[in-house]
């Protein structure tokens, strides 16, 4: 299985406080997104406001896509929505989690 991240601009979503990114799937578009908890709780996102989300995930984007990446590698599907206890629980692939 082949997993990119294009290095499209994350894309803030007040509708539902999350910010997308995309990845590809063997060639297959796939919407990702991080809630802002996410960003809050394991980034140091200082608020809620699109700079602060943004700025958090950028600065650890490799960190993020590689969770989204070891998700991806588990389920199939066409949207992925990374939450707080996605990181709490170890699932970014560090030798000393799962």
């Amino acid at each position: 299985m082949r997993i990119t991240f294009p290095r499209t601009e994350p894309e803030y979503r007040g509708s539902n406080l999350t910010v997308g990114f995309d990845a590809q799937v063997d060639g297959r578009s796939i919407d990702c997104a991080i809630s802002a908890e996410a960003l809050e709780d394991h980034f140091g996102a200082a608020s809620l406001s699109s700079t602060d989300l943004l700025d958090a995930f950028n600065h650890h984007r490799a960190e993020i896509e590689n969770t989204a990446r070891n998700l991806l590698h588990q389920v199939d599907t066409k949207q992925l929505l990374l939450h707080s206890g996605h990181f709490r629980f170890g699932l970014n692939g560090r030798s000393d989690c799962v």
